[in-house]
């Protein structure tokens, strides 16, 4: 490495070192597509139905009071390397960026709050869960 490329790296890590956390973190978009397309697609089409689609079911399934923990609850979400605020900002941006035209009118974005409660209680079997309280999708 030549000494250029060491003042580089040396002003590069200085200055990392000094941002302010909150602008480190990623974006909900990148967080999603680092922690949740191995399962559901950069285009959110899932694999039903042990994957479930996350593009337009979701507007619909929120309005089950049950459902809007779930998911939360699921263990994709539930543990994923990414704080509780950082998971809100990923399950929101979901919401409005797959599902804007099916959300109920009254809909609220979910909190952190919420987010950290609900994470505590990871499902076993989130299909189960599904088909009770949803729906079950077609063979």
């Amino acid at each position: 490495m030549n000494r250029v490329n060491y003042i580089l790296t040396g002003i590069t890590v200085a200055f990392l070192a000094f941002w302010p956390v909150s602008l480190q973190a990623a974006s909900a978009r990148i967080n999603y597509l680092l922690y949740c397309t191995g399962c559901h697609g950069v285009s959110g089409e899932g694999s039903p139905p042990n994957v479930p689609t996350l593009v337009g079911e979701l507007g619909e399934m929120i309005k089950v009071t049950e459902m809007r923990d779930y998911l939360v609850q699921i263990p994709g979400a539930a543990s994923a390397p990414i704080d509780d605020i950082e998971l809100t900002a990923v399950i929101n941006w979901i919401l409005h960026k797959f599902n804007a035209d099916t959300l109920p009118e009254d809909f609220e974005d979910m909190t952190a709050n919420e987010v950290s409660k609900a994470r505590k209680d990871v499902l076993a079997d989130p299909l189960k869960y599904r088909i009770t309280h949803w729906k079950n999708y077609p063979e």
